[in-house]
């Protein structure tokens, strides 16, 4: 079957096996085949984009969902905010390998953006001269383009910091200003541990989450939007 199919039945030719390198080599080919990987890259960010907004959207009900049920009676207990951000946490988690996948596709598209796009408007030079070399061996080698103490730092700041705050903030009310028929260590009590100390583990919760949000200070991740001031025609008029 496989002479009737090609003339031979043996492994495929050399030529056959480097078919790709044809394309490197002819600028025509090339070109035709890079709005192909284009458009293929920005349809992976995207998906991952869609998946983290699911993941925010379950969270921001979650919390919403809680407080209406904690809020909508005196004899609900504030605990349920704490299991409430227990939950928030282990949303967290997955976003953050959500977004670290995301920042792997995004790169990408932002690598031939500025290195292919951008010259062609206007051919002043490539920002990386090797960037067929670096982009061929991020296609073998994949490999993801920020650290996960960066995602956790940047999810933290851009949603869930906000988030972990008006639960920890709701928390405060039910237990001081919602309960006032009993002293607020005795509302913030878990079986078995005084109030006091849960205050104080709920401190210790917030100081580790505001030092993660503001370390690392810099983005080492690649996002030319932040930290650049924006140019006169993106301004309203």
């Amino acid at each position: 079957m496989a002479d009737e199919r090609d003339g031979r039945d043996g492994p495929l030719d050399r030529e056959d096996q480097e078919i790709g390198a044809t394309v490197a080599t002819d600028t025509d080919s090339l070109l035709g085949v890079l709005p192909h990987f284009y458009r293929g890259e920005v349809s992976q960010a995207n998906s991952a984009q869609n998946r983290i907004d699911r993941t925010t959207d379950w969270a921001i009900t979650l919390l919403a969902a809680l407080l209406s049920l904690v809020f909508s009676s005196r004899n609900m207990p504030a605990f349920l905010l704490l299991i409430g951000i227990f939950v928030l946490s282990i949303f967290l988690f997955y976003e953050v390998r959500r977004y670290r996948f995301y920042d792997h596709w995004r790169a990408r598209v932002r690598f031939v953006q500025e290195n292919v796009f951008a010259n062609a408007l206007e051919p002043t030079g490539v920002e990386h001269p090797a960037w067929r070399e670096e982009l061929s061996d991020d296609l073998r080698n994949p490999t993801f383009k920020v650290s996960t103490r960066e995602a956790l730092s940047r999810r933290i700041r851009r949603v869930y910091g906000l988030l972990f705050g008006v639960a920890g903030i709701g928390w405060a009310f039910k237990v001081t200003l919602f309960t006032p028929e009993q002293q607020w260590t005795e509302a913030a009590e878990l079986p078995g541990i005084h109030g006091g100390i849960v205050a104080v583990l709920f401190g210790l919760f917030f100081a580790c989450v505001i030092v993660i949000a503001l370390w690392p200070g810099r983005r080492k991740a690649k996002g030319e939007i932040h930290g650049t001031e924006p140019g006169d025609w993106k301004n309203d008029r």
